[in-house]
């Protein structure tokens, strides 16, 4: 962990020194006081689940399957039925304290994901590429289990157990059993479990204010791109069926002008420079593709992941942008958009707006873009690929309220997007610091034996039967 991140000190108020290593469960160096066991001996029972088809309409009992296990937790989303019979239903019910582990995936990162299952449903079952362990709770905490597994120690530990066939990656109940596992005492067991599921309690609510934020944000975009920012009383329609008409709404305020948008922008396009020149690339200008957007999780773009030099510049396409031009993606990410932090280029499939900010703010026809991205997709039907002709731009048609009216709706669009932006910061502080504590942790590189920690009610309830 880095000296930024927060440590175990801050859950306890106490001072160690932490460290991590990257290994294997042999390779680990833990505590004396701890054992490291064969995984077989802690299960009390171990099955997969039902192969029967599920189905959307109610039909049988609520049944977890892989979609349902994401990020160590159980979301009951797309949650699907099965028909069983009763013997079937009590051989795989499910009880508070089971441990749901993903076995078999076309991606290997999936394989071995696990959660406890905590009484999200009543009769709730599971499916067939599922696997349900039951530890015995006199040795272990199921939560210090779903821990370990999720962790990298654990995943190294059954990288080597996963075989692969006809493309899946898969993990049997046999192999499962021949995992080693550390095991602490029951006591270190509850405050290490207890730590990590604080940490994701805070992830949890944190993950549900960026989901909140994000609708509101939705709708304002909705209501003030439609309706306006004042009460607007006399309205001018227009036609939504038209791709070239930036609104989805049937009627915009009289008040508003309809502009096309080569009237209120200089409109361009960047290139590429060779790739087979060094000398073209790693310069001072950064230059700008789709990656930078999609990976962007700010308004501005103030850094890109590649550069390329003032000849890289002269002897390509490649146009200087000043800062404050709207980028807009007309390939693939189809109305993807940021606002440049500084001067840059851009590649081929961005399109730049250097606006007239004397009649449109580049932040208001940003978030117009957004509001009218399933238009901008109309207009690439009939390519090879999701791409949108560069003259399609010239003529697009932008409801314009007056420049005071454009700022209000910034404003008060960007107060809620500072919210998404301010805890998606939050989460990626927050995912680091899990990471961290579980290496730290699960590995006694960092003790909580001895230190006074409050264990959450979700651990307590799995104290031994």
């Amino acid at each position: 962990m880095s000296e930024q991140e927060i440590t175990l000190d801050q859950f306890a108020g106490d001072s160690s020194e932490s460290k991590s290593e990257e290994s294997t469960v042999s390779d680990v160096d833990y505590p004396n006081e701890w054992g490291v066991v064969n995984f077989q001996t802690l299960i009390s029972d171990v099955r997969y689940g039902t192969d029967t088809k599920s189905n959307t309409e109610n039909n049988g009992y609520p049944t977890l399957r892989i979609p349902n296990i994401v990020g160590g937790k159980i979301t009951t989303e797309d949650l699907k039925y099965t028909p069983v019979d009763d013997k079937e239903f009590e051989r795989l019910k499910l009880a508070e304290g089971d441990i749901l582990l993903i076995r078999t995936n076309g991606n290997p990162n999936y394989v071995g994901q696990s959660a406890v299952f905590s009484g999200e449903l009543e009769d709730a079952i599971f499916a067939s590429y599922l696997i349900r362990i039951r530890v015995d709770r006199d040795e272990v905490n199921p939560v210090f289990v779903k821990e370990f597994l999720n962790c990298h120690f654990g995943r190294k530990e059954m990288a080597g157990w996963i075989s692969t066939s006809a493309g899946n990656h898969n993990l049997g109940i046999s192999s499962i059993e021949k995992f080693s596992t550390p095991l602490p005492s029951p006591d270190e067991q509850r405050k290490i479990a207890g730590v990590l599921h604080t940490v994701d309690q805070a992830l949890e609510t944190t993950e549900d204010v960026v989901s909140q934020a994000k609708r509101v944000k939705k709708g304002l975009i909705q209501e003030f791109y439609s309706e306006g920012y004042y009460d607007h009383t006399e309205w001018q329609e227009v036609d939504k069926q038209d791709a070239y008409v930036m609104t989805r709404a049937d009627r915009v305020p009289a008040e508003w002008e309809i502009r096309q948008s080569d009237e209120i922008a200089d409109i361009k396009t960047g290139h590429t420079p060779s790739t087979s020149v060094d000398e073209y690339w790693d310069g001072d200008i950064s230059w700008v593709d789709i990656h930078d957007l999609t990976q962007l999780e700010k308004t501005v773009i103030e850094t890109t992941d590649d550069t390329i030099t003032e000849e890289g510049l002269e002897n390509s396409g490649a146009k200087l942008l000043p800062e404050e031009t709207l980028v807009l993606c007309r390939t693939g990410a189809i109305g993807e958009t940021a606002i440049l932090g500084k001067e840059m280029a851009t590649d081929q499939d961005q399109v730049t707006f250097e606006c007239d900010e004397s009649v449109v703010l580049p932040r208001y026809l940003m978030y117009l873009f957004e509001f009218a991205t399933p238009q901008l997709e109309r207009l690439s039907a009939g390519s090879t690929h999701d791409k949108i002709q560069l003259h399609f731009f010239s003529d697009l048609e932008i409801p314009l309220p007056s420049l005071d009216e454009q700022q209000k709706i910034v404003d008060a669009i960007e107060s809620v997007d500072d919210v998404v932006i301010a805890n998606k910061e939050q989460l990626v502080g927050l995912k680091r610091l899990k990471k961290g504590l579980q290496q730290d942790l699960l590995s006694g590189d960092v003790r909580t034996a001895g230190k006074e920690i409050d264990i959450p009610d979700e651990v307590k309830n799995y104290e031994p039967e």
